[in-house]
């Protein structure tokens, strides 16, 4: 999207509205909450994000629809099976379906050790502005899960389940590269699937990304492109605790060994040993001039 494009303030509250429409009570259950970040981990999920232009045909300028369904933060959980946006002068303002899904799962958790995050999308429909009866694409299923542990290496994987029809042209999708469909007089759609990445701490992975340029022509429509992105899950993994020093800092030896008692170490004296030989002696002084006062009395 053109971000030097200054959009009116009506346009503006377009973009609200067709977003607050899109979010709805389950996709906005962890809106406000902080989520976890930097040393105690990080997981986010969503179903759809969509970020497009609609070109209207008695306007000069664009018209942006940015949504998104169930996207999460760890540790929240989101359901919804159906996607409804709103924008002034398409089909004379009428709200349309972006996407319809009998399953749209997204979920975002945070544990002692472990972030996680997947989703599964089934059955879905994804529609654009301009193509009511035409769906842009139909999936019977994708799914994704990033898991980041720490100290372990972080995972990340995407799925794709049946056959993906593209402006109703059913097409084989691999993950070795994209996939281009052009259909004349409505437009063309390039599909990237299973796209993946690690580092060390943190994974991320799309099952399903859509470059879209169509022009339908229809419901004062003139043109839409932009992106699309279905089922993408990410994480960051929660430091790994520090390890415990074998001895305690303050038992630390000067160099060459432990210091010797001189002249009593070997012995294994210690430093109270001259006290406890000079009591010994006094004792014995004692107890010999006892005996001697004994015998001159007897």
């Amino acid at each position: 999207m053109n971000t030097n494009f200054r959009m009116p303030a009506r346009r503006f509250a377009t973009v609200a509205a067709a977003t607050a429409l899109a979010a709805g009570p389950a996709a906005l259950a962890g809106a406000g909450t902080a989520h976890a970040t930097g040393d105690q981990g990080h997981a986010s999920a969503v179903v759809l994000r969509t970020g497009l232009d609609v070109s209207l045909l008695n306007k000069t300028v664009n018209v942006p629809l940015a949504v998104a369904l169930n996207e999460v933060q760890a540790p929240q959980s989101a359901q919804q099976t159906a996607l409804t946006a709103k924008l002034d002068g398409v089909d004379g303002g009428q709200p349309f379906t972006v996407l319809a899904a009998e399953v749209a799962d997204a979920k975002a958790t945070v544990t002692d050790g472990k972030a996680e995050a997947s989703t599964n999308l089934a059955h879905a429909k994804l529609h654009v502005p301009g193509l009511p009866l035409l769906s842009l694409v139909e999936i019977e299923g994708v799914t994704s899960k990033a898991t980041c542990e720490a100290g372990k290496t972080p995972t990340a994987s995407s799925n794709l389940v049946g056959a993906v029809t593209v402006l109703g042209k059913k097409v084989t999708v691999t993950a070795g590269g994209p996939t281009d469909v052009k259909v004349p007089g409505v437009g063309e759609v390039r599909l990237d699937l299973s796209k993946s990445a690690t580092t060390s701490r943190t994974a991320a992975a799309t099952a399903l990304e859509l470059k879209v340029s169509v022009n339908p022509l229809k419901l004062n429509v003139a043109e839409v492109e932009g992106t699309l992105t279905l089922a993408k899950a990410t994480c960051e993994a929660p430091a790994a605790p520090a390890k415990l020093s074998e001895k305690p800092a303050g038992d630390v030896e000067p160099q060459g060994g432990p210091v010797k008692e001189a002249g009593l170490a070997e012995t294994g004296g210690s430093s109270l040993t001259p006290y406890l030989a000079g009591g010994a002696v006094a004792l014995l002084v004692a107890g010999g001039g006892a005996v001697l006062v004994a015998r001159r009395r007897g």
